[in-house]
């Protein structure tokens, strides 16, 4: 009888961890090509809205979740998402939850994506703290949180991990450098989880990020 108890108790908390991609709302589909999945202000100009997807549950595997998330956005379409808060009892923007959030899908011409160039962002590990060198700045992470930088065209930066066999990688900011973004890693990453858009250039413990999965990743993630 305990062992039943005990399997119906690792069943429902391993059910209540599982991650569920559902959608809210379906306004239209288009046939497009766009690998790309980009973050944009629901206000652009236009941005044309096709849906609503939900997210329940939580994974820290946040590479198989925006896979889960690119294959909806692909189903009708979309090549841009929007973050979609709820509202608290007394009508305010509610705080964003990682077990339970909304994203908006959008079609947008190429040429209307925002830019920011000249522009990096760093991304901690997923489960643990994480401390490095941006030249002589130390940067502490927290889990699940990332920081952003402007560079000065001219300048040389080094990012270093700090550690005996850890990584440095050297960046300058040239003219229109398109926005470059890193996560830091102590463990061998999938590359192209989901689809020709993916993770990639692993350099031991840190890793270059494709541009839809790190904007994904600047929701989820808090910034500091």
């Amino acid at each position: 009888m305990k062992k039943y108890v005990l399997g119906l108790a690792v069943f429902a908390m391993s059910f209540a961890s599982a991650q569920n991609v559902i959608w809210n709302k379906v306004v239209k589909s288009h046939e497009s090509t766009d690998r790309v999945l980009y973050k944009i202000d629901p206000a652009a100009d236009k941005a044309e809205y096709l849906g609503e997807i939900e997210v329940q549950g939580f994974s820290d595997n946040d590479a198989e979740v925006f896979g889960m998330i690119y294959k909806k956005a692909k189903e009708i379409g979309a090549n841009a998402f929007a973050y979609k808060p709820f509202e608290s009892v007394d009508g305010m923007q509610a705080q964003f939850d990682p077990y339970n959030y909304r994203l908006s899908f959008y079609l947008l011409p190429q040429d209307a994506f925002p830019k920011e160039d000249d522009v990096l962002y760093i991304f901690a590990p997923p489960a643990q703290d994480q401390n490095i060198t941006f030249n002589k700045e130390t940067l502490k992470f927290k889990p699940r949180s990332f920081t952003k930088r402007k560079l000065k065209k001219g300048e040389v930066y080094t990012l270093s991990t700090r550690k005996l066999l850890g990584s440095s990688v050297k960046l300058s900011a040239s003219a229109n450098q398109p926005v470059q973004h890193f996560q830091l890693h102590a463990f061998q990453v999938q590359s192209n989880p989901y689809g020709e858009a993916g993770i990639s250039l692993k350099s031991g413990d840190v890793v270059r990020l494709e541009r839809s999965f790190a904007e994904f990743l600047t929701v989820i993630y808090r910034e500091f």
